[in-house]
């Protein structure tokens, strides 16, 4: 399977492993994707890097920042479901020669060709769960996400701070423990819209990621101080606007920043604000 970069090498080279690190630093690759840095670790969550669309009708809207075979560093690659665009073996196997391994749900090694990644590097996740991936200690808690077979959450911890990675998963009890348990200062959250789907030739309407509310909630629930709202656009039939979020946040505790990011973008755990790339062009 070829990956083939809208950007050429020079996004890779000079701004995700270029880029002095203190503290956390996270890039967003598009769909739910990270790549987040520490000054002595490099983990990879839910990278997708493919062109193609999963489906004929639906285009793909955001560009492929990288080729996985480009990455200097790779310590480790977690996975919050079983989705494509979550868990695709093309885009993580190449990471895994670094040294590192994949860490997933069960359903995920039982619902794709994984014959291309060594069983010792195929870790299965359970709820509860904890590992220690150089400084970070990565937390793995469940979820809802009712259009996957097997979903789960992950919380980051660093000296620095607490990141929440919910995936696609939708406001549920386990949240409510990750904000008992756990202080967030960051939170990723997939937000959606009900989209056009075409189903043996029909066009059929069907609720997709969370909505406005749900975000809302959620946030609440795990208790994010700094929302970074993901999948919004994913394809051009599944937009949505998070200029929403923050009228319908308004009377709610959290969260108390919405930042909306852009593949390639940078966030740094301990300085609010997005990073955009310095240089827009290709080689």
């Amino acid at each position: 399977m070829t990956i083939n970069s809208d950007w050429g090498e020079w996004w890779a080279r000079e701004e995700l492993y270029g880029s002095p690190v203190e503290g956390v630093s996270l890039w967003f690759l598009g769909v739910t994707g990270w790549a987040i840095r520490t000054s002595e670790t490099t983990i990879f969550i839910d990278p997708y890097f493919s062109t193609e669309r999963d489906r004929e009708y639906i285009a793909r809207m955001l560009p492929v920042p990288m080729e996985p075979q480009w990455a200097e560093a790779c310590d480790a690659v977690f996975c919050t479901h079983d989705h494509r665009d979550h868990f695709w073996p093309p885009s993580f196997g190449p990471l895994l020669e670094h040294g590192g391994s994949v860490y997933a749900p069960p359903e995920c090694y039982e619902n794709h060709d994984v014959s291309d990644v060594l069983k010792e590097k195929q870790i299965v996740v359970e709820p509860g769960d904890t590992y220690e991936i150089g400084d970070l200690t990565i937390h793995v808690r469940d979820g809802r996400d009712p259009d996957a077979d097997g979903s789960v959450t992950y919380v980051l911890e660093h000296e620095e701070g607490a990141i929440f990675h919910g995936g696609d998963n939708r406001p549920c009890e386990a949240f409510h423990e990750v904000g008992e348990e756990f202080d967030v200062d960051m939170g990723m959250l997939s937000y959606g819209t009900t989209a056009r789907l075409l189903d043996d030739g029909d066009i059929i309407r069907r609720k997709l990621y969370n909505n406005t509310q749900d975000v809302i909630d959620a946030a609440n629930a795990v208790g994010i101080d700094r929302l970074v709202p993901t999948h919004w656009r994913r394809w051009r039939s599944i937009q949505a606007d998070p200029g929403a979020l923050s009228k319908a946040a308004t009377p709610w505790e959290y969260p108390r920043v919405i930042e909306e990011v852009e593949v390639g973008d940078r966030l740094r755990l301990g300085h609010p604000g997005i990073v955009p790339p310095t240089r827009l062009g290709g080689e």
